[in-house]
């Protein structure tokens, strides 16, 4: 609810607050209730008339009129002696508060009940704390930030924090720690702390990289170079020719998804799967795959782009019934890997460790397996058979 101070052609004493409800012509009834008076005209500090009531902010100070016209409020209260309420320290005591030019009206026990700890307290729980820092009209002087005060009084009166768009909460959790607002400062750290956009180590979520794709030009070259997806859905995404070099992929689900043309150099991508996914022409030097799942994936490019693996970690991974027609496989790891039924026609697998893979179905028709590792590996039921020209060890 909203309430006003409202004093009569300009008076700085004897004002009365008053809620806000309503429309316009309801503030002045109840306003001429009040003062005694037929109030008619309705204006702001300035001298401003107020024709609608949406144009009254909460503790706004105001002036009303009968058929007068306003007088000017400063010079009225200089020319009339000021008449100083007494404070009793009663919790029924009403205070205006001068903030940085701005003017507050609460009652005291807004001020002192809440947090009696804080600054605020102590100034107003004795009368004589703040007696001799008032301005011209009788207002508690606090050379502080109004836009930031407000939130912290609003918070004194009813234990939320509600800040309006475009207020800092930095600021505001500077004035809180001013006045030692202990319970507003945990909220403040926590609302700030939900507000910042995750840190360069948070794993990116399929919503954030989902809004990341649609956002950027289809002809723009996307680069996610040693992002962190980690754990991420990336199923059936069309992520062709992105840059994912160095970047964390582990545990992620890429089922089905397009990776024709990526760079996954040195890329993570321990745990992953990726059944179902297009490899055409990717280029994966020396990433980490260990214990990924790529079954039926396509590594072969009609175009003739092969696919290069080479110097890889594929430890204990699952091609089975992949098609690798010349892909790259030099120098990798594929230790336990099962590449039973895969098509690996003219592969380049020198040097490759293929130390108990089971290699069954295979087609190595023209593959290039000199100075591999076949050790305990199984080719039973090979489509090709192995030529001891190929000069396996």
């Amino acid at each position: 609810m909203r309430r006003v101070t409202l004093f009569v052609k300009g008076s700085a004493r004897q004002g009365k607050v008053l809620p806000v409800n309503g429309s316009l012509p309801d503030l002045l009834f109840v306003a001429s209730a009040k003062f005694g008076i037929q109030a008619t005209c309705l204006y702001n500090e300035r001298g401003g008339e107020i024709d609608d009531i949406d144009l009254i902010r909460d503790d706004d100070v105001l002036y009303v009129c009968g058929e007068e016209p306003l007088t000017d409020p400063t010079t009225d209260s200089m020319n009339e002696p000021m008449i100083m309420e007494p404070l009793t320290g009663s919790h029924t005591d009403w205070l205006t508060l001068n903030v940085g030019g701005r003017y507050f009206t609460t009652a005291r026990s807004t001020l002192v009940s809440k947090e009696p700890d804080s600054m605020l307290s102590h100034m107003f729980s004795d009368r004589e704390a703040w007696g001799n820092k008032r301005d011209h009209r009788g207002a508690f002087l606090i050379d502080r930030s109004p836009e930031y005060f407000e939130p912290i009084l609003n918070y004194l009166r009813h234990g939320q924090l509600i800040v309006n768009d475009g207020v800092n909460l930095l600021g505001v959790l500077e004035e809180a720690k001013f006045f030692n607002i202990v319970s507003l400062i945990e909220h403040l750290e926590l609302a700030i702390k939900n507000s910042q956009p995750a840190d360069d180590h948070s794993p990116i979520s399929r919503k954030e990289f989902v809004r990341f794709l649609l956002a950027t030009p289809t002809k723009s070259e996307l680069r996610c170079q040693g992002l962190n997806f980690s754990g991420a859905d990336l199923s059936r995404l069309d992520l062709r020719y992105i840059n994912f070099k160095m970047a964390n992929l582990s545990r992620c689900n890429l089922t089905h998804v397009n990776l024709c043309g990526a760079c996954l150099e040195r890329a993570d991508l321990s745990g992953s799967v990726l059944d179902g996914a297009n490899l055409q022409g990717v280029k994966m030097l020396c990433s980490n795959a260990e214990g990924a799942s790529l079954k039926g994936c396509n590594f072969e490019d009609p175009s003739g782009l092969k696919a290069n693996l080479e110097g890889a970690n594929l430890k204990g991974v699952d091609m089975e019934g992949s098609q690798m027609t010349g892909i790259n496989l030099r120098v990798a790891t594929l230790k336990n890997a099962k590449l039973k039924n895969c098509n690996l026609r003219g592969a380049t697998l020198a040097g490759t460790d293929l130390e108990n893979c089971d290699l069954s179905g295979c087609d190595l028709q023209e593959a290039n397996l000199r100075g591999s590792n076949v050790k305990g590996a199984i080719f039973e039921e090979m489509l090709t058979p192995l030529h001891m020209s190929q000069s396996v060890r």
